[in-house]
């Protein structure tokens, strides 16, 4: 994961952000996701990809008994510390790729919009399947297809700026994406349907849950909220492995 979360000028840019300063309850997909997620009371929890730790937070207010968080930003680790510490939480600077996944070690394990950065995806969900107690929960929040797949992840717009409509091309062509996000260039991976779930249901995992996030209805007065909602955004899903 190339870290533009450790520019400087991307940082303060991704902390203006709503979800950034409200976490949790700013955060359009939480209403969704919170409701995937499995007891956590007593379980070990991995959270690939943490960013501000608000997951790990969440983890622990539920009664995780140990939360691991990593992150390959050391500028998110160390708002993580800052924001959301708790003594049964851990946070480290680590990609994705490159964590261990001891055998069976973990109840759950969460990645929220982070796999998009990941380019062999496939490679994770082994290593999330190894990783996992039986009966464990693998949930997952990756940008949608159809966003990936945008050309240049933007709007096509009319000539007062208006949104028009959103293109996709090269959909069935998984790969680098280069994108503008928070005026920086930012490389993404784009993953198919196919690929997301067939992958998944390859390493052995059962599929419980599949949603594309909509925002609840609280947040549609928010500048920009209604043309969002004319293309899916994130997909989410709850995976076990039995």
């Amino acid at each position: 994961m190339k870290n533009e979360y450790d520019d400087l000028r991307f940082f303060e840019q991704y902390a203006q952000m709503t979800r950034s300063r409200e976490g949790l309850a700013g955060a359009g997909e939480w209403n969704q996701l919170k409701e995937m997620f499995p007891p956590l009371s007593g379980r070990k929890v991995l959270d690939l990809g943490c960013g501000y730790g608000w997951h790990c937070k969440y983890a622990a207010e539920q009664g995780a008994d140990e939360v691991l968080g990593i992150d390959a930003s050391e500028r998110m680790i160390r708002e993580a510390i800052r924001r959301n510490p708790d003594e049964r939480i851990t946070y480290r600077i680590q990609p994705i790729e490159e964590y261990g996944y001891p055998e069976e070690a973990w109840d759950c394990v969460v990645s929220n919009l982070a796999l998009h950065y990941i380019e062999d995806i496939d490679a994770v969900f082994h290593a999330v399947y190894r990783t996992l107690k039986k009966g464990g929960t693998f949930l997952l929040n990756i940008e949608h297809p159809v966003f990936t797949a945008g050309t240049g992840q933007d709007w096509i717009c009319d000539e007062k700026g208006e949104p028009l409509y959103w293109p996709v091309d090269d959909y069935f062509y998984p790969g680098q994406r280069k994108t503008h996000f928070l005026g920086c260039e930012v490389i993404k991976y784009h993953h198919t349907l196919t690929q997301i779930l067939n992958g998944l249901l390859g390493c052995g995992f059962e599929l419980r849950r599949v949603e594309e996030a909509q925002p609840p209805e609280e947040m549609m007065d928010l500048p920009g909220m209604k043309d969002e909602m004319r293309r899916p955004m994130m997909l989410m899903i709850r995976a076990e492995k039995r």
